[in-house]
Order: structure tokens, then C-alpha cells, then sequence
């Protein structure tokens, strides 16, 4: 009898100055999980390169910060030589609780989604109780309900930083179009509708604290605004009256 192929999953880490919190990430990360970690330094100051080398992870180093979106190009580029079936994306700030990766990556696994967002909205509570930001709570409920009306879905979050992919989708969306800054996973998403890739969600816990990465408030206008810039260049493409090839 044939022996199944174990699925080859590979978890890509973008990283900025992260020496505090990405030990704990990694440990988290349920043993035999992963078939390759990748690290990608944005041109940190501390020792998250150190620190990474010693946990045997595999680290690319960018001379220059380029920015998010920028990390995360690398991040796919060297995750599909690999050939993998998932790539999933965990940032390395502890923000997003690890022990749910085999939980995210299952629908991708058994057919069901191309790609697959971990959710901090299950309920108002819940979000607030683990100390996310009233501000950003609201913002973050307003934004989402904006884009599932504009994209014909129903997702209870679209900024959330923990996602996984499948090859096939890495393959097809044309990511390294996107922008280097933060608006690149919004740009991902609804590139990726309109190839027709199926998107779904799982609720993950909402840890939010010092050591957390988070964006300042200039960016978050800029990041804000841009979300609702592309969301009108997908109802002008949408109504083929605009043409993008980011889309």
C-alpha cells in the first residue's frame, strides 16, 4: 500500500526588530508542523538575526528596510521554491497564538479555500478582553463591513495579520505588483477574489501588549485611505471600466 505524502507547509515569518517575542513565537509553532521556517530581516537593529540563527531557523536579510509588503515578497518568493502546498504567515511578535496553525491550514489542506485568515473578531469582548484597542476595535469592525459589502463577502476580519496560502494562489496573484507598505495584504485579497479564489477565517485569541508590533497613527491613516482607494479601483474594474494588473 502506497504511503500518503505528508503535506509540505512552510511557515514565513516577516520580521522588524522582533529579538523579544520571536522565541516564544517559534515555540508555539506545534513540533513537525512545518517543513521549513523562513525568517525575512527587514534591516532590524537588534538581534532578531542572532536570535533566529540559534533557534535553526532559515534567515534572509534585506540590507534596507522596504517596508511590510516588501518583507513579505521575499517571504513567498523563497517560501514556493520549496514547492510547498501551504505557505502560512506568521508575524514573529507573539501577537498571533501559533498553536492554531494545523486549524488555519486545514480547509487549504482538504480543498475547501485557496487561502485562510485568522480572525481576532468572534465577539466585541473577547477582542476588548484581549487588549485590543477600543479605537482600533471600531475601526477595525467599520473597515471589514466596508470591504465584505464592496467584495461581495463575509468576513468578520480583513486586517488581520495571520494568513495562510496555497501554492496555487502565490502562483496566480500577481504579489510582487503589490505595494512594499501595509496596504499589500489588502491588495492580496482582492486580488485573489478576482481570480476567484475561495477565502475563509477561523477564529484565533487577541493578544495584544507592549511587545506587539502595531501600526502609528500616520500610517494608519495612509493604510486606511489607500484600503478605500483600491476598493474603489475594484468597483471600476469590477464594472470594466478600469483595468489594473494588480487585479
Amino acid at each position: 500500500m502506497k504511503k500518503l505524502r505528508s503535506p509540505k507547509i512552510v511557515v514565513v515569518m516577516p520580521a522588524y526588530n522582533a529579538q523579544r517575542t520571536l522565541p516564544e513565537t517559534v515555540r508555539d509553532i506545534p513540533k513537525k508542523f512545518a517543513s521549513r521556517i523562513i525568517l525575512v530581516d527587514d534591516g532590524s537593529t537588534d538581534r532578531t538575526v542572532a536570535i533566529a540563527h540559534a533557534l535553526h531557523i532559515t534567515v534572509f536579510s534585506h540590507s534596507n528596510n522596504l517596508g511590510y509588503g516588501g518583507n513579505q515578497k521575499t517571504c513567498y518568493w523563497e517560501a514556493l521554491k520549496d514547492k510547498p502546498d501551504v505557505v502560512v504567515m506568521l508575524h514573529p511578535d507573539y501577537q498571533y497564538d501559533a498553536t492554531r496553525l494545523p486549524k488555519l491550514v486545514a480547509p487549504i489542506l482538504e480543498g475547501e479555500c485557496d487561502m485562510m485568515i485568522g480572525s481576532r473578531i468572534r465577539t466585541r469582548h473577547e477582542a476588548l478582553v484581549g487588549g485590543m484597542p477600543a479605537v482600533k476595535y471600531f475601526l477595525n469592525r467599520i473597515i471589514s463591513t466596508i470591504e465584505n459589502i464592496v467584495l461581495g463577502v463575509n468576513l468578520s476580519e480583513h486586517l488581520s495579520g495571520l494568513r495562510a496560502y496555497s501554492r496555487k494562489i502565490l502562483e496566480t496573484v500577481p504579489f510582487q505588483r503589490f505595494s512594499n507598505d501595509f496596504i499589500f495584504d489588502q491588495q492580496f485579497t482582492i486580488s485573489a477574489l478576482t481570480h476567484g479564489f475561495l477565502i475563509g477565517e477561523v477564529p484565533v485569541p487577541v493578544r495584544y501588549f507592549s511587545e506587539a508590533s502595531s501600526i502609528g497613527y500616520g500610517k494608519g491613516v495612509k493604510f486606511v485611505l489607500e484600503t478605500f482607494w483600491y476598493l474603489f479601483l475594484y468597483v471600476l474594474y469590477s464594472f470594466r471600466i478600469f483595468r489594473s494588473s494588480l487585479f
